[in-house]
């Protein structure tokens, strides 16, 4: 039934009533969200108007208003006046980049080429760490850039410009990318560090390349395994080398003795 502009009457299926806000706009008929009164439905379909007519509001705005409408909202519908594209995430797309605002204090910006993807899914942030849900499942946006959970950041990956919120491509710089390697420095030559935890970290042994140090962590979980150590590790999964490839440097690489002895105590 139809009430104040923009405001429909719905009714819960305990048969409480309650008021749906909507707007269209350039063919594109947008949901504003459900409300307990009937003036606060009506207002937020208003507020969504001026914001749609008026380009002198801008994302900086909303803090200085008082809002019907959600900050998200604010964002999807300046984004549809501005830029033709209607996206129901906050986003807002800019040239080259788009800004996915987490809240009006925290812009994130990531590649065009993630736009599809963040269109579709929608980041939370749970202790500190960034999070989507995909296939029923939190997943860590900084795994799409081939970053471990267990990654520290300014060790084993860093971002170029300093801003821990730019996640387009070319400002994240992946330091070490495999399970149990570090890259190091020895005068001037750079090697890599592979260790393993067992009771404490384990030196498992130094090599020339980060591939052989991957392996290296590879054989020594195949090791302590065999030994007895029940431990859900994780290995890695190397696509640089053939199958081949991969099983002579297997079989030849050198771990540390006192890891081959190694027994369960």
């Amino acid at each position: 039934m139809l009430t104040l502009p923009g405001v429909y009457t719905a009714y819960k299926k305990d048969g409480t009533k309650y008021y749906r806000s909507s707007i269209t706009y350039k063919s594109k008929h947008i949901s504003l969200g459900s409300f307990s009164e009937e003036s606060l439905a009506h207002r937020a379909y208003l507020e969504a108007s001026q914001i749609l007519l008026d380009d002198s509001l801008t994302i900086i705005s909303y803090s200085s208003k008082k809002n019907t409408l959600n900050f998200h909202k604010w964002v999807c519908l300046i984004n549809f006046r501005d830029n033709n594209l209607y996206i129901k995430t906050p986003i807002y797309l800019r040239k080259n980049y788009f800004s996915y605002y987490l809240s009006n204090k925290l812009e994130l910006k990531f590649d065009i080429d993630d736009l599809f993807y963040y269109s579709s899914h929608k980041i939370m942030k749970r202790q500190g760490h960034l999070f989507v849900a995909d296939y029923g499942m939190q997943v860590n946006i900084l795994s799409r850039y081939g970053i471990k959970s267990y990654a520290i950041p300014g060790k084993d990956y860093l971002f170029a410009n300093n801003d821990f919120n730019d996640y387009r491509y070319h400002n994240i710089i992946i330091i070490n990318k495999y399970y149990g390697v570090e890259k190091i420095r020895r005068g001037n030559y750079t090697l890599y560090q592979t260790k393993i935890h067992i009771n404490g970290n384990f030196i498992v042994g130094i090599y020339n390349s980060e591939i052989m140090a991957a392996i290296a962590y590879n054989k020594a979980v195949d090791i302590i395994k065999k030994a007895g150590l029940d431990k859900n590790y994780q290995t890695n999964y190397i696509l640089d080398i053939t199958a081949k490839n991969y099983a002579e440097i297997y079989s030849n690489i050198k771990i540390s003795k006192k890891l081959l002895t190694w027994k369960p105590s």
